[in-house]
């Protein structure tokens, strides 16, 4: 019987290469890994056209896609997972009393629902009660759901997110974490922080996950649990931190964090009615890999 032609987006993580080097086969399948300079750029084609079996998919993407009816479900792998709050940077002739003293300010996001971004200002409403009406948010990239809110004003063509930072032409950017002396951390102690918010919530902010198709789900479900052992191999094949694991698999692992990603996405008005982490949790998926 010949394989199955499956058609994947994922970025280079040591965890998926020897996948994506044969190293590591998925019995049945024949992969084709589509290659794209910047993983996020196959986001709104397989969001909007399901361009792709199985695809590398920003946290809030999917959640976002699932709220507006996108034939698109997890697989319970994350690609990247971190504490947010060393990422969003300040211009250094800004002057801030705290994170929360943000109105007025020019903040610029790559995009409005970047999962980044999405984090961050969870973070700066949630920890600090930071009125995120009161910024003037500028973006770079149109969102990958076009029907979702974007009040976000579009930066000058040509213009680059950091540089106009450090020149002065954004007060904040959410997303950069750097050491030029042009810019400093927007949240004081940035990984103090990150340590408190995480015991405080128990879980890492994750940004990237899996998502597949419902044809591989209702079709090829055999395949789908071949290949997520697959990922569970790349994953035993790198080494794996000594504390906390910021890349879980297995929806169990991903359930504070998803959780609160969804109740930081239903304060922040992207969704377009209230979702659930079950939604997410499909429970043919849960029950074909046991997790």
């Amino acid at each position: 019987m010949a394989n199955t032609p499956l058609k994947l987006v994922f970025g280079d993580h040591p965890s998926v290469m020897p996948i994506k080097n044969g190293d590591i086969a998925v019995p049945g399948a024949d992969l084709e890994f589509i290659h794209y300079e910047a993983t996020h750029d196959a986001f709104k084609p397989m969001v909007n056209g399901q361009a792709f079996d199985v695809c590398e998919m920003a946290m809030t993407t999917l959640v976002m896609a699932k709220g507006h009816g996108r034939p698109l479900h997890m697989l319970p792998a994350v690609m990247i997972g971190r504490l947010q709050q060393p990422f969003a940077s300040v211009n250094a002739n800004v002057e801030m009393s705290s994170p929360a003293d943000i109105a007025g300010k020019r903040i610029g996001v790559r995009s409005f629902a970047q999962t980044t971004v999405t984090w961050l200002r969870g973070i700066l409403k949630e920890e600090y009660g930071a009125d995120l009406d009161s910024a003037h948010w500028i973006s770079f990239e149109d969102g990958h759901i076009p029907e979702a809110p974007d009040p976000s004003e579009r930066a000058p063509a040509g213009k680059k997110m950091n540089q106009m930072l450090f020149d002065g032409e954004l007060d904040i950017v959410l997303g950069l974490k750097s050491d030029d002396p042009r810019v400093r951390p927007l949240i004081p102690n940035p990984q103090a922080a990150a340590q408190a918010w995480y015991d405080k919530h128990q879980c890492f902010a994750i940004n990237h996950v899996v998502a597949v198709t419902e044809d591989m789900v209702a079709n090829h479900m055999d395949l789908l649990v071949e290949f997520y052992g697959a990922l569970k191999k790349g994953k035993a094949s790198v080494p794996q931190p000594e504390g906390p694991d910021p890349k879980p698999m297995g929806f169990d692992g991903v359930r504070n964090s998803l959780d609160l990603l969804i109740t930081y996405a239903n304060s922040l008005g992207l969704l377009p009615g209230p979702i659930r982490a079950e939604d997410l949790i499909d429970p043919r998926i849960r029950e074909a890999i046991g997790e």
